[in-house]
């Protein structure tokens, strides 16, 4: 029997996050399972600036797990987006740090929707293709001119770094890491166990 790697994934969260853009890949990756064993591969949890109770866009309230100080060390971290992105935590340069440190340490990097706004911020785009939610597409295009911008897909997979159309498209880009990490059979047992309809062969 193989025993699958684990992986600790961090999911960042903060005031005015959208809610699917990381409920989706929270969903994805916790209910990722060996069909040998039951393990699982991914470790998932949330982690803000403070720690403190967060407000998501449309009033959920939510706990993190953990704060930036007190976060373990990450294997992957998931930059969703939202209001709080685009408008908020963009200027936030504490967190455009800590997104910047973080990226030095872990295997993959990934962003929802507008989280990939916060990724350009920190420089971590330059040269690279990406998307964002399509009503972003050129505020991406046209702030950060040394992204090369995708438009009309799912999500784009630049090795170590990933980014996802809006907030459904997390999903998507979130099965396609377990397809990456631990092979198809598992990717499509995890959409079937979500009834989530998905290729895994197209983005």
């Amino acid at each position: 029997m193989v025993k699958l790697k684990r992986y600790t994934v961090g999911i960042f969260v903060f005031n005015e996050v959208e809610v699917l853009d990381f409920a989706g890949p929270f969903e994805v990756l916790s209910v990722t399972t060996s069909p040998q064993s039951e393990d699982k591969p991914f470790i998932v949890k949330t982690i803000s600036q403070t720690g403190e109770i967060i407000t998501a866009r449309n009033g959920l309230k939510i706990v993190p797990d953990y704060s930036f100080e007190h976060a373990p060390s990450l294997d992957i971290l998931i930059v969703p987006g939202g209001y709080g992105a685009e408008e908020i935590e963009i200027h936030n340069p504490v967190v455009i740090q800590w997104i910047q440190n973080q990226a030095k340490k872990v295997e993959i990097l990934a962003s929802v929707c507008t989280g990939a706004l916060l990724l350009a911020q920190a420089g971590l785009l330059d040269g690279r293709r990406a998307t964002t939610h399509w009503m972003d597409l050129d505020r991406l295009e046209n702030a950060y001119p040394h992204v090369q911008v995708q438009r009309g897909v799912k999500f784009v997979d630049e090795g170590s770094l990933l980014t996802s159309a809006g907030i459904s498209a997390g999903i998507n880009m979130s099965l396609h890491i377990v397809k990456k990490l631990c092979g198809p059979d598992i990717a499509r047992q995890t959409a079937k166990r979500m009834e989530y309809d998905v290729d895994l062969d197209l983005k």
